[in-house]
């Protein structure tokens, strides 16, 4: 494994836990439900999901009115 590999692999793994770390001590010490945190992470799953796709219908409107006003100029 290269050394640049063996650091994105740190950084994915340090920031994992840190966010493990973090849900920990939102429901430990300051008396957040389990049930509150499953659903505050469900929610951010699906607005992150909205939001690719979002950027994503805005990208494919983006390149079907670039082709649109330009004009089809493929291969010939």
């Amino acid at each position: 494994m290269s050394r640049a590999a063996r650091r994105y692999l740190r950084t994915i793994l340090l920031g994992t836990f840190a966010l493990a770390a973090l849900v920990w001590m939102a429901v430990d010490q300051f008396g957040v439900s389990q049930e509150e945190m499953l659903e505050l992470t469900l929610v951010t799953g699906l607005v992150v999901l909205l939001v690719i796709a979002l950027a994503g219908t805005a990208a494919l409107v983006w390149i079907g009115l670039r082709k649109l006003l330009r004009g089809d100029e493929g291969p010939q």
